[in-house]
């Protein structure tokens, strides 16, 4: 929770010091940081929680040692969890970050701006009452860390309709548009699945209830999502009619 005057107690961490005095500089200018802690690396920071609350950490990712992941992953299992915002020179942990529930994802070099953004959310996520209908529906409904012109949003994955391949990056569509993230379908497929999206073809990985139709045409299948045909690879077509009954029996049966 948020401390009693309703600003946050920081711990900012980062194994490199001009990174790290960059950050404590910019998150001391902000008012609504009531008291910094800084730390070098993993074990310092753990002493810092260990003596210290926290609200929030604003955590580097590569570091030596413990790294910003494997730490936000020992946070998760604190009584309290502080909120996590990682701040990176890299964006291939967005995916890990998403699944770790981090509140941020900020690209160095630190922005005034961007972190004052970061705040503000921690501030919204934070003074939440923690009823636990509403955190059982955060946790359904992860979100993941996009980028939209030149700023970091954390998109709920109940948006996405359907993820399309494009090499070693995923195209998340949604209603409003696309996100390109760097992740690979298959890493998707395989953390998406049991919040019902199934694979329908090498480059396609759809959400099943949002199948408007399963389509014959001459090539083979496709499928209707929103308007768009999306090709059904041989291998997938029985898998795919199989789980689209499955999911008609089951609303049929409430």
């Amino acid at each position: 929770m948020v401390s009693a005057s309703g600003f946050l107690r920081v711990l900012a961490v980062d194994d490199e010091p001009p990174a790290l005095d960059e950050l404590a500089y910019h998150l001391r200018a902000d008012p609504r940081v009531a008291r910094l802690h800084t730390a070098g690396d993993a074990t310092e920071a753990l002493r810092v929680l260990r003596d210290d609350d926290v609200d929030v950490v604003f955590l580097d990712i590569r570091m030596p040692g413990l790294d910003g992941m494997e730490l936000a992953r020992v946070l998760r299992r604190f009584a309290r969890p502080p909120a996590i915002v990682f701040v990176t020179a890299y964006d291939d942990g967005a995916v890990d970050a998403f699944d770790l529930g981090a509140t941020d994802y900020v690209r160095k070099p630190v922005r005034a701006e961007r972190l004052a953004e970061s705040l503000r959310r921690v501030i919204g996520s934070r003074v939440v009452p923690s009823h636990p209908a509403a955190l059982a529906r955060a946790e359904e409904d992860p979100t993941i860390p996009v980028e939209l012109a030149g700023t970091t949003r954390m998109l709920p994955r109940s948006a996405v309709r359907w993820v399309e391949a494009q090499g070693d990056y995923a195209r998340l569509h949604t209603a409003e548009g696309s996100h390109l993230v760097r992740v690979s379908l298959a890493t998707l497929a395989e953390r998406w699945a049991d919040a019902g999206f199934v694979r329908i073809h090498r480059s396609y990985l759809v959400q099943l209830r949002l199948i408007a139709e399963l389509r014959l045409v001459n090539s083979g299948y496709v499928v209707v999502i929103d308007g768009s045909e999306l090709p059904v690879s041989r291998r997938h077509t029985r898998e795919l009619k199989d789980k689209l009954v499955r999911a008609a029996k089951q609303d049929w049966s409430r």
